[in-house]
């Protein structure tokens, strides 16, 4: 369960570690590019699980990652809404406020470049930190598998290594480009066989 958080201290944290970008996480691949690496989470890149064996295998590489980064310390899971407006209700049903209920809004990135207000789009961030503990985030991760839940990652609580899991895999945002290539090396069989590791 969750330690608590207060919404100030990850926005800090996020301008100061990562000031190239909001925190969304689709973005991160592009923007951290020289720090990234994606694995897929089912083999043959096969994107979505369709039996329980299956779910086993991508929970397992997910948390083995998640263990490899996370071990042995407190943990920020995030995960987002958005609305047409910044305190509206969430634009579409998610299932976030039942898997993450302790979460509190740290970030709102707004979209309004459109003269029309109407496509006007308010991105809401919610945050809580944990303990890292093996499982502790699988509802949300099998949500994610489910495309239920999108724009959710996981982060210690410095902000200096980030976990993405998608709809098929995960983006991983490592501190250095020497920590992701070993990262990278200890999981060759998760790697996409794309010459641009997507």
């Amino acid at each position: 369960m969750s330690t608590g958080v207060t919404p100030a201290l990850p926005a800090r944290l996020w301008q100061e570690r990562w000031p190239s970008g909001p925190p969304v996480a689709h973005t991160f691949r592009s923007t951290y590019a020289d720090r990234w690496v994606r694995f897929h989470s089912l083999p043959g890149s096969k994107r979505y699980p369709e039996s329980e064996d299956e779910y086993a295998i991508l929970l397992d590489r997910y948390n083995t990652v998640l263990d490899e980064l996370f071990a042995g310390t407190d943990v920020f899971v995030v995960t987002m809404d958005w609305s047409d407006t910044p305190t509206g209700p969430a634009g579409y049903p998610t299932p976030r406020e039942t898997l993450h209920p302790e979460g509190i809004r740290w970030w709102t990135e707004s979209e309004q470049n459109d003269h029309d207000p109407e496509f006007h789009t308010h991105t809401r961030l919610y945050a809580d930190r944990r303990p890292w503990d093996r499982g502790c985030v699988d509802e949300l991760l099998r949500a994610v598998a489910d495309e239920a839940l999108v724009e959710v990652f996981i982060t210690d609580t410095e902000l200096r290594r980030i976990h993405h899991p998608y709809d098929g895999g995960a983006d991983v945002i490592l501190a250095t480009p020497e920590e992701r290539d070993r990262l990278r090396g200890r999981h060759t069989d998760w790697l996409s066989s794309h010459p641009a590791g997507l």
